[in-house]
Parts: C-alpha cells; sequence; structure tokens
C-alpha cells in the first residue's frame, strides 16, 4: 500500500507540475482581438485562442469552436454574428479549447479529419488516460485532401498530424490557410508548434511540407498566434 501511495503522489505531483506549465505557456500565447481580420474573415478572442468565421454571402463557416461557451456567445454578439447562419464548423482538432460551443451553431454541419475520430471514441487519450470529448455525435469525417463545398465556399482539408493524430488544417477558397495548433507563427515565419501541446513533435515537423507550397495561398491563420497575410515569407523558413 505504500508503494501504490507513493506511485499516487507521484504521478499528483508530476500532473500538477505539468499543469503549471501548461498555464505558463498559454500566457505567451498572442491571439487577435475579436473584429474583422481582413474582408469577411472574423475572429473571435476565447482568452488565449481564437476560432474563426469565413463569410459567405448571408451566412458563415466557423473554424474550431473556442474554448468557453459564453465568451463564444459574446463575442458572437459583438460581431452581430447570428450563429443559426453558420452552416459548418471545421474543427482543427477536438481539443477543449477548440470545441466548447459547438452547441451553438444549431444548423452547422460539423466537420473533423477522420484520423482525429479516434480523440473522441475512446480509442486513444490525449493525455494520461484523459479522452476528448464534443457536444455532438454527429459529424461528418474528412479524408486528407478532400474538399467540399459550403455555399459559395471552397474548403479543402489537410491533414497536419503532430498536434494530435488527427490535425487538420483548412485552406478555403484556396487562399486562406487555418493551421489550427499544428503551426504558430513567430516574426512573420511558420514556427513548430508549442512541445508542450504537442503529442507527436518529429510527426508536427513533417507535416510542414503538407502546407508550404500551396499555389495561391495568400493567408495563415493561427489558433494561438495570430496571422500573417505574407504566406510567401511565412513557408519560407525550415522547421527543426
Amino acid at each position: 500500500m505504500i508503494g501504490t501511495g507513493i506511485v499516487i503522489l507521484l504521478l499528483a505531483l508530476v500532473s500538477g507540475g505539468l499543469l503549471l506549465k501548461m498555464k505558463s505557456e498559454m500566457k505567451k500565447m498572442n491571439v487577435i482581438a475579436t473584429k474583422e481580420v481582413v474582408h469577411n474573415i472574423y475572429s473571435v478572442k476565447d482568452s488565449f485562442v481564437n476560432m474563426f468565421l469565413v463569410k459567405d454571402s448571408d451566412y458563415y463557416v466557423a473554424v474550431d469552436a473556442g474554448n468557453e461557451l459564453l465568451v463564444i456567445t459574446e463575442g458572437l454578439k459583438k460581431l452581430n454574428i447570428d450563429p443559426d447562419k453558420v452552416r459548418a464548423v471545421l474543427l482543427t482538432h477536438t481539443d477543449g479549447d477548440h470545441v466548447a460551443a459547438l452547441k451553438l451553431f444549431k444548423n452547422a454541419t460539423i466537420y473533423l479529419s477522420k484520423d482525429e475520430e479516434q480523440m473522441i471514441n475512446g480509442k486513444t487519450a490525449r493525455l494520461l488516460g484523459k479522452h476528448n470529448n464534443i457536444d455532438t455525435q454527429i459529424y461528418t469525417l474528412l479524408q486528407d485532401g478532400q474538399t467540399i463545398q459550403v455555399g459559395d465556399i471552397s474548403i479543402k482539408g489537410i491533414l497536419t498530424p503532430g498536434h494530435t493524430p488527427g490535425s487538420m488544417s483548412y485552406l478555403i477558397d484556396g487562399k486562406y490557410l487555418f493551421v489550427g495548433d499544428a503551426f504558430g507563427l513567430k516574426d512573420g515565419k511558420v514556427d513548430k508548434p508549442n512541445k508542450y501541446f504537442t503529442g507527436d513533435m518529429k510527426t508536427a515537423l513533417q507535416s510542414f511540407d503538407k502546407i508550404n507550397k500551396l499555389p495561391g495561398a495568400e493567408f495563415i491563420f493561427t489558433a494561438h498566434s495570430g496571422y500573417t497575410k505574407d504566406y510567401k515569407t511565412a513557408v519560407n523558413t525550415k522547421l527543426e
């Protein structure tokens, strides 16, 4: 019993240390204020993370769904965006800070990558036996490279695993690239993801090859480190 107690204590200390480190890393994140970032692209700031919305006429496509339901609700009100007009929610992955407001979007189809489903069906734990979950059991799975059309908006899913096994980036209308947590931005260049939140850094770095040669791409939007309107300069780097 003493041995068991020691193991439990050590696990608690490790968990506590990781939690403190994660909170410290969150404070360093640089997110965009709630606003129209560029024409017809909107950001909602939710503490240390951004969700985004792309406007199509009178309707929207959302990229992720934030960390707190109330914050997202208030952000949408500030932007005068009716959540009932969101037709699709594109999940870059299923961590809690990207899925909190899913139930707001009653008329939206929820999309995630086929490889990310393992994170919510009990097959693969995110951390120390903890599994991700989302507020719905109805969603559509996307294959790597699959293109879908939502209204007038064209969306290509690009599997960029590493942060999670099924992390997916989305290229919208051939020019707006949303990468979630797959990569960051630093000094105008694509940066490797935060090591404290990344499940498989080697795979994450290999994923860079899938997003650094996209003809026509102009913008990159990240979940935690802002955006750039100079795609070519941003991807002209080497991740190590």
